[in-house]
């Protein structure tokens, strides 16, 4: 599976860092950084729930 990020929509809230933070953080600017792209069974839930909790949708998971 693979995060993809919206890169222009993010708003930098940090509520997908909350729920994934092995997978994703904001930089010291707000940015969002993925530090890890593609992801496993196992941390596919994670990935998903950051993506669901952003509010305005700019993480997807394929």
């Amino acid at each position: 599976m693979k995060i993809v990020l919206d890169r222009p929509r993010c708003e930098g809230h940090g509520l997908c860092e909350e729920a994934a933070p092995q997978l994703m953080h904001l930089d010291d600017e707000g940015e969002l950084v993925l530090d890890r792209e593609e992801v496993g069974e196992a941390d596919a839930a994670l990935a998903k729930a950051a993506a669901r909790v952003c509010p305005v949708a700019a993480l997807r998971v394929v």
